[in-house]
């Protein structure tokens, strides 16, 4: 109905106003959620350390590049005596 007529969600701030209010309470969580979930799949968020490892050192990130071929041998040599 045009006029005076019930339009079956409420009219004016009577039920009408709690619905777009819930309407658009849950599109910002559909939006929260989403950004959350594409944020976790993210490979740029730092590794949480493990528990009672010690942090690892320049030099042993040195020695491991070195062992994984990454620098040659002058380079390690290099680097480890720029560290020294």
């Amino acid at each position: 109905m045009m006029w005076g007529g019930y339009d079956g969600w409420g009219s004016g701030w009577g039920l009408g106003m709690i619905h777009g209010v819930l309407w658009w309470v849950l599109v910002v969580l559909g939006i929260v959620v989403l950004a959350r979930m594409l944020g976790r799949g993210s490979s740029s968020a730092p590794m949480p350390m493990q528990q009672g490892a010690p942090p690892e050192t320049a030099l042993d990130i040195l020695k491991k590049r070195y062992a994984n071929g990454e620098i040659g041998k002058a380079e390690f040599e290099e680097k480890k005596r720029d560290l020294s």
